[in-house]
This record gives C-alpha cells, sequence and structure tokens, in this order.
C-alpha cells in the first residue's frame, strides 16, 4: 500500500510527481486497511535535511504492499539550525513529545554532524539517548543510518568508534555474513552500498558486545548489524537511503570549501563512483575554478548536471529490500497477538520465527 501524504511535508508532493503512490489522507480514511506509523529522527544538518527525509520516506514508500505507511519526520531541539530549517521544521514536523503520547510502530534514526571527540559531549546526545529510551519499549524496532548507529551501540552497548585517517566515501562491494536472517530475505550474497564517514565501529568489538553482524565490506567494514535479539535495533553504518546523487552533492559541497578557503586541499573523489569521464570532467572544473581564482576572473559553475548523467545508483534495490524486509517484520511484530492464533508454535520474544511466514 502506498505512502500517506498526511500534512503538507513538500516531500510528499515530490515523491508523487517522481510516480511514487502517495495518497491524500482523506483517500486513506476511507480504505480498511492496516497502517503502520513510522518515526523518523532526521537529525541532518541544514543542508540534507530535506534531501534526507525524502530518501528515507521514499524507502519506506517503496516496501510491498502491506500496509499504508505514515512517516512522521521529527528532529531535536538542540540541533543547531538556521532560521530557514527552523521554520521548515516549525511547519512540517512533528514534536516527539505527540508523537510518544499518541505511539509509532517504529523508527528509523538519521545520521547527525558531530564538532566534539565524543559523541556523548554533543547537544544532541541527551534528547537522543531520551528518545531511544522510549523506543525500546515502546516500538517494535528501531532503525538507524550511519552516526546514529555510532551513537546507539555506544549508549546501549558502550562501543566506542575510532578515528579514520581519511575520511572513507565512496560505493563498496559487500558480502552477506548471516544469509539466513530474515533482514536478507531476496538480497544478492554480494552488493554495494555507500559510506561517508570519518570514523568506525568495528566487527570484533560490536560482536564482543552480542551484536550481530549481518553485511560486511574488505574495504568499508561493517555496513549492516542488528541487536543481540536479532531485530530490535538495526544498525546501518552506510546509506541504503542514498540516492544516486547524493554522493556527488557531497563532493560538490567538499569542492566548494576548498575553493572558498575552508580546505587547504581539494577532496579526493568518493571511491569507486566516480568514472574515468566523471573523473576528467571534475579535474578539468578544478583546474579552471583554480584559475579563475587565481586572475580574478569569473568564477568557473561547478558541473553538477554533467557529471549526475555519469554516476550510476547501484545499490538502490538492495537498500530497499532490506528495507522492505523489516516493515515486514515490522507489520508481523504488531500485529503479533492476532497471529498467535495461526501460529501456536511461535515465540513472541524470538522475531526469527517469524521468517517466511505467511502473513494473517
Amino acid at each position: 500500500m502506498p505512502l500517506v501524504a498526511h500534512n503538507e511535508l513538500p516531500a510528499f508532493r515530490r515523491l508523487r510527481e517522481s510516480g511514487q503512490s502517495v495518497l491524500s489522507l482523506d483517500r486513506a480514511r476511507k480504505q480498511d486497511i492496516r497502517e503502520l506509523h513510522i518515526g523518523l529522527l532526521n537529525m541532518m544538518p541544514d543542508a540534507a535535511l530535506a534531501a534526507t527525509e525524502e530518501q528515507f520516506i521514499r524507502l519506506v514508500g517503496n516496501c510491498n504492499q502491506i500496509a499504508q505507511f505514515y512517516v512522521y519526520p521529527f528532529s531535536l531541539p538542540e540541533l543547531n539550525r538556521s532560521p530557514q530549517a527552523d521554520a521548515h521544521i516549525d511547519r512540517y514536523y512533528f514534536k516527539f513529545e505527540q508523537l510518544r503520547a499518541e505511539g509509532l510502530d517504529a523508527l528509523i534514526i538519521t545520521g547527525a554532524n558531530v564538532a566534539n571527540p565524543s559523541l556523548d559531549q554533543e547537544p544532541f546526545w541527551e534528547p537522543l539517548t531520551r528518545v531511544v529510551r522510549w523506543a525500546e519499549d515502546n516500538v517494535a524496532s528501531i532503525l538507524c543510518s550511519c552516526l546514529a548507529t555510532h551513537a546507539l551501540v555506544k549508549h546501549l552497548y558502550g562501543v566506542d568508534r575510532h578515528r579514520l585517517a581519511q575520511k572513507k566515501w565512496g560505493v563498496y562491494s559487500h558480502r552477506i555474513s548471516r544469509v539466513n536472517h530474515p533482514l536478507m530475505r531476496d538480497i544478492n550474497t554480494r552488493f554495494d552500498a555507500p559510506h561517508s564517514r570519518y570514523n568506525e565501529v568495528r566487527k570484533d568489538e560490536l560482536e564482543a558486545a552480542g551484536i550481530n553482524v549481518l553485511v560486511e565490506s574488505a574495504e568499508a567494514g561493517v555496513h549492516l548489524a542488528v541487536s543481540p535479539d536479532q531485530f530490535r535495533s538495526v544498525y546501518f553504518q552506510g546509506h541504503p537511503e542514498y540516492s544516486a546523487v547524493s554522493l556527488l552533492k557531497e563532493y560538490k559541497r567538499e569542492v566548494l570549501r576548498y575553493l572558498g578557503g575552508e580546505l587547504e586541499a581539494p577532496p579526493p573523489f568518493p571511491e569507486h563512483y566516480f568514472s574515468a569521464e566523471a573523473a576528467d570532467i571534475a579535474l578539468q572544473f578544478l583546474e579552471r575554478a583554480r584559475k579563475a581564482k587565481s586572475t580574478r576572473g569569473s568564477a568557473a559553475e561547478f558541473p553538477e548536471q554533467a557529471l549526475a548523467a555519469l554516476v550510476d545508483n547501484t545499490w538502490g534495490d538492495t537498500g530497499k529490500t532490506i528495507v522492505n524486509n523489516w516493515l515486514g517484520l515490522v507489520y508481523q511484530l504488531t500485529n503479533l497477538d492476532r497471529k498467535l492464533q495461526f501460529m501456536p508454535d511461535v515465540d513472541p520474544q524470538d522475531p526469527l520465527q517469524l521468517r517466511g511466514r505467511a502473513s494473517a
């Protein structure tokens, strides 16, 4: 079933215009169909705020037809925002207090930018952990992306992240470590996934804490892991939500920072992302921009459209399927009382036993 546009969030309109099925609230109310209510804690910085909400809402809306999906974006007041971002949040986002009172079926938590050496020194740390403590007892599952994964494994298991020698960003090949886990249903044993981060949590330390690693990369490390109970928390270190141009936009921001004097050297290309032709276009732009800056000539325009035509999305189907599997398990767990009438052999404390069972 489709997404439900239950407020005026512009992402719903953009998704509908792109061809995604999005129901109005009036139409949704006329259908007697099971609903799933998903919270989206969006902690991304202003430049990526709207894009991130749209990416995750698109992932949820691409799920198989099991329910009507209501997605509720919210953020944390402690995050430093521009007036424009604050206005967007005030108009279109929900308050956590309201969502806590009304209830959610599942929760998605995005990444965030940080400025302190330890995550527990960030202004968002205490409010984030309050949300997580509530969610542990009140939603079927929490799905985390990148920084949110680092924060939760530190908060819940005491696993600290490690600073990398250089930024890990690009598109990397991964392999499934546990093919029988229900989140891995219908997933290729080898697939691509994007990463973009300066830190990492390591497989050996996660496993020592009882966390199960499902997908990893020889180059990029852990991509996907789950809590010891196999499902209540789902940890992505990579970015299944990224669109084809997400890394390109990150690269553009870093290049403009370099040209503006914020960085001493131009950023490296995201690994395994630019073709030879795209790399040549990017290098030519840098050369023109340097010459224009040295001669005080007209600034060269970043060739975003030309590069966008040359980058590929080689991870979208896999990310969609994993999130589809996650939402299917959320649906089953939130409907468990009814299901147990038909599956008396299922242990309600063991989500893995739901794998492969038909919806009642």
